[in-house]
């Protein structure tokens, strides 16, 4: 979080909306930018790097559940749904996507006002901040804003499913990540997920990213533990 007041990226699409959201949070002291759309709203998170996200599911040019998904790809900051969807599935998913409340409209200011003060409190105990757009490891780079991975300089096409899991592993760089979390972080709460997709899709990145994937120097194996992204080279 920044030393000024705490900065609330607000992607709304409903003007009346945007403009109730800035008068309340700015009366109480937050900086607060606006976006109509995920287009606009995505592009703003990179430039301001906001201390929480406030984000409608209903925008005009696409779901915001997916945007939720892109953004926990590259960005711990916190991000409150803000929905008229207030069926139980439908905050089962956004949660499992990465948010990490849900608030249903309409609501109150008091209300709000807590889950934002709950999600910076969160934020700062897990001293979480922002993944840079762009990391490289060893041959590997990967540009989250993008969504384009090279290796040795050469792009690298992968799958919905081989970006998911390979963005867990570099966020994660270096550390054991266990079957189950794997599965959760990205297939989330689909039931039908089972470690047999880690094998084939872990397998697919081997062919993708190793010189001689029986023998992978990257993406290495925990026997009956998970995997991990190796960091360094050799």
């Amino acid at each position: 979080m920044t030393q000024e007041h705490p900065l609330v990226l607000v992607i709304e699409d409903e003007a009346p909306l945007r403009r109730y959201l800035r008068a309340t949070l700015q009366s109480f002291g937050y900086r607060v930018e606006e976006a109509a759309t995920g287009g606009e709203g995505r592009n703003l998170l990179l430039r301001v790097n906001p201390d929480v996200v406030l984000l409608d599911l209903g925008l005009p040019d696409g779901d915001g559940l997916d945007l939720a998904r892109e953004i926990r790809g590259w960005s711990r900051v916190p991000i409150i749904v803000v929905s008229a969807r207030g069926k139980e599935e439908d905050k089962i998913l956004a949660l499992d996507v990465g948010a990490d409340d849900y608030l249903t409209k309409p609501f109150g200011s008091g209300e709000l006002l807590a889950r934002i003060r709950v999600a910076l409190r969160h934020a700062a105990e897990n001293a979480g901040g922002t993944i840079e757009p762009v990391v490289e490891i060893g041959p590997l780079r990967m540009d989250f804003a993008s969504r384009e991975v090279q290796l040795d300089g050469a792009s690298i096409h992968l799958s919905p499913n081989e970006y998911g899991l390979l963005a867990v592993l570099v966020r994660h760089a270096g550390k054991v990540l266990t079957h189950r979390q794997l599965l959760h972080e990205v297939w989330g709460g689909v039931p039908a997920a089972q470690p047999t997709y880690l094998r084939v899709y872990m397998a697919s990145l081997r062919k993708k990213l190793e010189p001689d994937p029986a023998r992978p120097r990257l993406l290495i194996t925990e026997p009956g533990v998970g995997y991990r992204l190796k960091l360094g080279q050799g």
